[in-house]
């Protein structure tokens, strides 16, 4: 699934292409989404200049005067900008025709990404308004992470990913992040201090900044609207790297399930 830098990258690619351009036409192949398009997507969107391309965690807001469409990607969702005469794909569900002649195409194989509608504040939407922090912005800190841990039963890596606290980590940067802060992912959340959450704050937007700077993590289908794949994959510390040395130790990597998603760390050097 995109985390937040594959979103973010994909945001900086398609926003000069977009930002001043009106949509002239949209035509959706299948509107049969994670849910169903809405008609106002296509009943409103056409003829509406688009004045911004924002990101709220995993969702793409491009905005008009008229409202915002709001796109998720999903497990395998792209978006690419391109010309009207590149062939159509088997899973290439909507054209955003814009009036300088190119497109903005949804693709998703899986079909469990979404393109909704809001006329009213996109903040305000029911899959945003409850969202939690950014965890690039400066509000994201040790000690919210601190207070809002306590009291709470689950484990770390489980606590970084709920989208209630901090939104747009993801599994793969949840793993990275932790070993970075050398916290094992199956600690209590509320067993561990302060000082050691200051620490995974940090390590929290050192890995986001530095997977944006190398275009994401490309895995298997990954690629920015250009089509250009991400590589932070060749950084990794432990994710994907079971029974690998620990770069750090030369200890075995772990591998073990840890609520339905795939945990790797250094049993030496994340305690």
């Amino acid at each position: 699934m995109p985390e937040l830098p594959e979103v973010e990258t994909i945001r900086r690619c398609i926003e000069p292409e977009l930002v001043g351009q009106t949509v002239t036409e949209i035509i959706i192949r299948n509107p049969n989404l994670r849910w169903p398009i809405p008609e106002d997507f296509s009943r409103t969107l056409p003829g509406q200049k688009i004045v911004a391309v924002d990101r709220r965690a995993k969702y793409l807001l491009i905005r008009t005067k008229a409202g915002t469409a709001i796109i998720h990607l999903g497990m395998s969702g792209r978006l690419l900008v391109c010309s009207p005469d590149r062939s159509v794909e088997k899973h290439d569900h909507i054209d955003l025709i814009l009036n300088n002649g190119r497109l903005l195409r949804f693709n998703d194989a899986r079909r469990f990404g979404c393109a909704l509608w809001t006329a009213g504040p996109a903040m305000q939407h029911p899959l945003l308004k409850d969202l939690g922090r950014e965890p690039l912005e400066d509000g994201m800190t040790g000690k919210y992470l601190f207070d809002q841990s306590r009291r709470r039963s689950l484990a770390v890596k489980e606590f970084l990913m709920n989208s209630r606290i901090v939104v747009g980590i993801g599994n793969i940067y949840a793993n990275e992040a932790l070993f970075a802060a050398g916290i094992n992912p199956a600690r209590s959340a509320a067993h561990i201090s302060a000082k050691r959450y200051n620490k995974l704050a940090a390590a929290i937007k050192t890995v986001l900044k530095d997977a944006l700077e190398q275009g994401g993590t490309t895995l298997r289908d990954f690629c920015d609207a250009a089509g250009n794949p991400g590589y932070f994959q060749l950084k990794l510390m432990v994710y994907d790297r079971a029974d690998e040395p620990c770069y750090s130790c030369g200890a075995a990597i772990h591998y073990v399930r840890q609520a339905q998603r795939s945990t790797y760390f250094c049993g030496k050097c994340q305690r």
